[in-house]
């Protein structure tokens, strides 16, 4: 027969067991790729605070964060490997899985979302709810709502209206850029980010569009002398959120679902944070390195959506099984 002392401690030892196994049951453990440098590029620290801010609200979440392409070297193939289960979570430009979903190219669309305010506007809207469910179809669900700007540059030409792309051989990110500039009279190379600088290098490129954070953190200033970002007109801008694998996102507690939605909600904002500094970081970049730096002016902008809407929306709408839906979905939010 055992006494009161003997049964308390049995009692504290099954207490403890079962806690150590609920703890165990609901641990995870998450693989978070991506191709931008570590800590120098927002890309990679937002991820970071995503991370701190997650495992502060459940110790039993674990993550490895592999940056710079170092677990998976060509960025496109990152939606394989989530898709795969070999990979959990990347931080994926949406338009690099438009080859497998043409709809991901909205995430990208010229002349849609005109600042960072807009683009923060779009938050669980009903085009938000409805992105999801493109991502979902391909095996994935978009955790953090971040949108990078940018713009252009160019070796050796100052870029204004549509008329001053003709004859350029540029990266553009997306069909939909790629059909503009088509028409403009430029030719394009479809390529990941990682890839600019030695296309630049070599001559391949004459110019690119990528975002502000890519033109400081990947060097281009080094390979272009003439730039066309900032000012009050955004033709370029692209949502390039934390993605995670639907498998692994169902694997999650009701509760750890609820962290990762706190924790993405203050990456978000950290995120947007470094977003409104970002043109003028990479003004300065270029400005240092000796190229020269504008914005830009209304008439140009004007130009490049009215020939975006005869094009990129067009072909996007024709083409896409839920692209009129979508596009009608994003112009509605101002």
């Amino acid at each position: 027969m055992y006494g009161k002392g003997s049964v308390a401690t049995m009692l504290a030892t099954v207490v403890a067991i079962a806690m150590a196994v609920c703890g165990a049951a609901s641990a995870q453990d998450f693989k978070i790729s991506h191709q931008w440098r570590q800590d120098t590029d927002a890309r990679d620290r937002a991820t970071r605070v995503f991370v701190e801010e997650a495992t502060k609200r459940d110790p039993h979440l674990r993550f490895r964060i592999f940056p710079g392409s170092t677990l998976i070297a060509n960025p496109f193939a990152q939606l394989d490997a989530i898709q795969n289960g070999s990979l959990d979570m990347a931080v994926f430009p949406l338009t690099y899985g438009a080859s497998k979903a043409s709809e991901l190219s909205i995430a990208i669309m010229p002349g849609t979302v005109s600042s960072l305010e807009h683009a923060q506007r779009l938050k669980g809207t009903r085009f938000h709810d409805r992105l999801q469910d493109v991502a979902a179809k391909l095996g994935f669900r978009i955790v953090t709502w971040w949108w990078t700007p940018g713009g252009f540059a160019t070796k050796s030409r100052v870029i204004g209206g549509p008329d001053t792309v003709k004859g350029l051989s540029m990266r553009a990110a997306d069909p939909t850029f790629e059909s503009m500039l088509r028409a403009a009279g430029a030719a394009v190379i479809n390529m990941p980010s990682t890839e600019i600088y030695s296309a630049l290098q070599s001559g391949v490129l004459n110019g690119a569009l990528t975002s502000a954070e890519t033109f400081v953190s990947m060097r281009l200033y080094e390979q272009t002398q003439h730039a066309t970002v900032g000012g009050a007109f955004t033709l370029w801008m692209l949502m390039q959120p934390l993605v995670m694998s639907t498998a692994a996102w169902d694997r999650l507690t009701p509760q750890q679902k609820k962290v990762f939605k706190a924790a993405a909600d203050r990456s978000d904002e950290y995120f947007l944070g470094t977003q409104r500094e970002a043109n003028e970081r990479m003004a300065a970049a270029f400005t240092t390195a000796g190229a020269k730096v504008r914005g830009l002016t209304k008439e140009e902008y004007v130009a490049w959506v009215d020939l975006a809407k005869k094009t990129a929306w067009v072909e996007f709408a024709n083409s896409t099984a839920a692209g009129k839906e979508l596009l009608d979905l994003l112009t509605q939010v101002e």
